[in-house]
């Protein structure tokens, strides 16, 4: 698997399923986890990309409670997982839905540690992470955390601000929640100089993410349409119509939740 580092000891693997990113962050030979993803054999390679480096996982971290954002491996092994309150709330309430929507040939041993996440409160991850900051909203989805890595100069996403999805307000219907979490975001997304989302290609140029999506919503209420790009990629054109019903007061059919 090959790892690419966007800042010092900050390493990004991309699955092939949704362009889905998974976050390394290395102190001298520990490692803390952040949305590790997607198949089985990805999360194996992970876990050889770890051996590799000679690196322990000594934590990990779920931006949020959708599936393909609580996955763990067993060679990660016994390392706290943590997350927000809301989000930890809805991996245990939301169990059985979970685990329906990963799909067919899972082995057990991996669905048996899907969603075994931690609440943490406060706006630091508990030591020896404790240098790490999050930013917790409920833009995408409730109790949904962006992480700050100050001392890297990299804020990690989470499932907003991408380059190949559009805005993806959960449900997808509460746009009020995604414009507030986009504000929430926006002083650190101004202080950082990486940005990672949990969907998409890491940049350089953190704001040109925060003014697409800004950008997007705007066209949307104002005039009823985007010429977004992204309404072009996998997925998006049936979210984008959804959305374009939302504005104009006709709710119907859910496009997706990702």
């Amino acid at each position: 698997m090959t790892a690419v580092e966007v800042a010092p000891g900050v390493l990004v693997t991309t699955s092939a399923i949704d362009t889905t990113t998974s976050t390394v962050v290395v102190d001298g030979e520990h490692a803390l986890l952040v949305d590790p993803a997607w198949r089985p054999s990805e999360l194996a390679r992970l876990a050889d990309l770890l051996d590799d480096r000679g690196l322990t996982v000594t934590a990990g971290f779920s931006t949020h409670a959708h599936h393909d954002h609580l996955l763990w491996h067993p060679r990660f092994g016994a390392a706290p997982r943590w997350a927000s309150p809301r989000t930890a709330a809805l991996a245990a309430s939301e169990r059985a839905t979970l685990l329906d929507q990963m799909g067919p040939g899972w082995p057990p041993e991996l669905l048996a540690l899907l969603g075994a996440v931690e609440a943490v409160d406060g706006d630091r991850l508990p030591a020896p992470w404790e240098a790490v900051e999050i930013v917790v909203h409920d833009g995408h989805a409730p109790g949904h955390t962006a992480v700050r890595l100050a001392d890297r100069g990299v804020l990690l996403a989470g499932d907003m601000l991408s380059d190949v999805e559009l805005p993806l307000p959960e449900g997808p219907d509460d746009l009020p929640a995604y414009l507030a979490g986009l504000d929430a975001l926006a002083p650190w997304v101004a202080r950082a100089e990486v940005l990672v989302p949990g969907h998409g290609h890491p940049t350089h140029d953190p704001l040109a993410r925060l003014d697409a999506d800004r950008r997007y919503l705007d066209d949307l209420m104002t005039r009823g349409d985007s010429d977004d790009p992204r309404i072009g990629h996998p997925g998006m054109a049936e979210h984008h119509a959804h959305l374009q019903r939302l504005v104009r007061g006709e709710p119907g059919t859910p496009a997706r939740s990702g």
